[in-house]
């Protein structure tokens, strides 16, 4: 059976964007953006890019132009 998607706590969100984020080109937009998903969704995905699927909020929600909100 597949695990959920990896909980994190807000207090860990800060350490989660910082890892997700190291490699963005815009890392402080990057950053600003997953602390409001994981915050949100209480999950990030691991890795630095893509991945989203283990994390279905984080992958569904959208911006005003509905496109992924989530880095």
């Amino acid at each position: 059976m597949a695990a959920g998607p990896p909980i994190v706590s807000p207090s860990l969100c800060g350490k989660r964007c910082g890892e997700r984020c190291s490699k963005a080109k815009e890392e402080a937009r990057c950053l600003k953006y997953c602390g409001i998903c994981c915050k949100e969704c209480k999950c990030v995905p691991s890795g630095t890019y893509g991945n989203k699927a283990e994390c279905p909020c984080y992958m569904n929600l959208k911006n005003s132009k509905g496109e992924s909100k989530c880095p």
